[in-house]
């Protein structure tokens, strides 16, 4: 994995995957949201586990100061995430059932 350092926000477990510090949510899922445009605000409403606003910012900052190392990161993530997809995939019949679920939503809220 990359070699990201690490700092009183952002830890290493697992090996070699980064996590906030105290909790169970990955670096990569704060990175993706605030690159959708997410507030600090926002992100800890939607992960209060991260326990305050400060906390946020720190590893908002850690990103902003890592953007080659965190880049990589995610890179080598999304490789590992195809890399299980090809190994086991969906089965036809279970994507079957998603597509017509997907089609009934869309059709009650047409």
């Amino acid at each position: 994995m990359a070699d990201l350092p690490t700092n009183e926000y952002v830890e290493i477990r697992e090996g070699s995957y980064y996590f906030i510090v105290g909790t169970r949510i990955g670096l990569d899922v704060l990175v993706y949201a605030y690159r959708r445009g997410k507030t600090p605000e926002a992100l800890l409403e939607a992960y209060p586990s991260i326990g305050s606003l400060a906390k946020v910012h720190g590893v908002i900052a850690f990103i902003l100061e890592h953007p080659q190392a965190v880049e990589s990161y995610l890179r080598e993530l999304d490789a590992l995430w195809d890399k299980f997809r090809k190994e086991h995939p969906i089965p036809d019949d279970m994507m079957e059932r998603f597509r017509r679920t997907q089609e009934e939503l869309a059709r009650r809220s047409a």
